[in-house]
């Protein structure tokens, strides 16, 4: 784990091209380099922008299926990971 200026990060490779970030206890899937979905107090969400067939793969498998998860802005998600 690492922690900068208070906020604690855990990096964990979770398939191939798939990787989950935890920042302060919320999840976020990077499809490749890209932060696309996750999982914070609320429940499970993901990017409502479309990328790439494998990046749409990745996040069902990520939540369990299509039809999981709320659809968001990734400025939303983007906001996250840059930690504001």
């Amino acid at each position: 784990m690492l922690t900068l200026k208070g906020t604690k990060m855990k990096l964990k490779a979770i398939g191939s091209n798939m990787t989950e970030l935890n920042i302060n206890g919320i999840s976020v899937l990077f499809s490749y380099s890209t932060p696309v979905a996750g999982w914070d107090d609320t429940g499970a969400f993901k990017t409502s922008k479309h990328y790439s067939t494998t990046t749409t793969k990745h996040i069902n498998k990520y939540l369990g299926g299509k039809d999981i998860g709320r659809k968001v802005d990734q400025d939303y998600i983007n906001s996250i990971v840059k930690g504001k």
